[in-house]
C-alpha cells in the first residue's frame, strides 16, 4: 500500500527479456529488503535483487500490457515510492499500485505558480472520477478539480500541480499526448462495486417475486400499471443502474 507521495526519481538503467522483462532501476531509496514493494510510476513491483545504488525487479506480461512500463526505454526517469509503514502519516490517499488504465495528457496551462493539467481517461473509469476526489497519475496522488460530464463522449479530468509537486515529480515535463498510468481511488471502486451488486440483487429479487406471483403475466402487468407500488420500485431500481453508469 502506498500514499501517492513520490519519494524520489529513479532511472531505468537496464531492461531485458520478452514477455517477462527484467529491469534495473537506479534509485536513492535508502536500505531496501528483498521482496519489498516499490511503486514505479504507480505500478507495484517487487524488489528481487538489491544492486549497488538501486534494485532489480521483474515486470510480468500483465504489467507490460496494462501500464506504460512496457514502453519505457533505457534512461527513462520514473517516480518511486516505497510501501507505507504501518502507523505512518498518510499525506496522500490509499494507493495500491494496481494500475486501472492508461490516460493521456491533453494540455497543460499555467495558473500562477501552479500548472493546470487535463488528462483523458478510459471511458470505463468515468464512474470512479469525482470532483474533489483522488486519483494517482504515474503514482502521484492528485486531487480532481473537475471531471467530464457523465455520459460525455470523452472522459477527462483536471488536476492542479502545485510548486511542490512540480519540483518533486516529472508531471510538469509531460507534453500533450504523453501516456500516464492511472489508478482510481480504491474507495470509489468499492462503492461502485457495492452498487453494482445491489442492483443485480434487486433485479434477481424482482424476477423471483414475479415468478411467485403466478402464471398470469398480462394480469400482473395490468395490476401494476404505471403508478403502482411495483412501478415505483422499478423506477428506483432503474435510477440506481443509471447512477452506476450502466447507461
Amino acid at each position: 500500500m502506498f500514499t501517492g507521495l513520490v519519494e524520489t526519481i529513479g532511472v531505468l538503467r537496464r531492461r531485458s527479456g520478452g514477455a517477462v522483462a527484467r529491469a534495473l532501476i537506479e534509485a536513492s531509496l535508502g536500505p531496501l529488503t528483498l521482496g519489498e514493494s516499490v511503486s514505479v510510476n504507480g505500478a507495484c513491483l517487487t524488489v528481487d535483487r538489491i544492486a549497488p545504488g538501486g534494485f532489480e525487479c521483474d515486470m510480468s506480461s500483465e504489467t507490460l500490457a496494462r501500464t506504460t512500463l512496457g514502453a519505457l526505454t533505457v534512461g527513462a526517469r520514473v517516480h518511486l515510492e516505497r510501501a507505507m509503514p504501518l502507523g505512518a502519516r498518510m499525506g496522500g490517499h490509499v494507493v495500491l499500485g494496481h494500475v486501472d488504465g492508461i490516460g493521456r495528457v491533453v494540455e497543460q496551462s499555467r495558473a500562477g505558480d501552479a500548472l493546470r493539467m487535463r488528462v483523458s481517461a478510459p471511458t470505463d473509469l468515468a464512474p470512479f472520477l469525482a470532483p474533489k476526489g483522488s486519483v494517482a497519475v504515474d503514482g502521484a496522488s492528485l486531487t480532481l478539480n473537475a471531471v467530464s460530464t457523465p455520459g460525455s463522449a470523452e472522459t477527462w479530468f483536471d488536476v492542479m500541480l502545485v510548486p511542490h509537486t512540480i519540483d518533486r515529480t516529472l508531471l510538469s515535463e509531460l507534453r500533450p499526448g504523453a501516456a500516464v498510468n492511472l489508478e482510481v481511488d480504491v474507495l470509489a471502486r468499492y462503492v461502485a462495486r457495492t452498487l453494482q451488486v445491489a442492483s443485480i440483487a434487486g433485479l434477481q429479487s424482482l424476477s423471483s417475486r414475479d415468478a411467485r406471483e403466478g402464471d398470469a403475466p398480462a394480469e400482473r402487468g395490468e395490476e401494476r400499471g404505471n403508478t403502482g407500488e411495483n412501478a415505483d420500485h422499478d423506477e428506483r431500481l432503474l435510477a440506481k443502474l443509471r447512477a452506476g453508469g450502466f447507461w
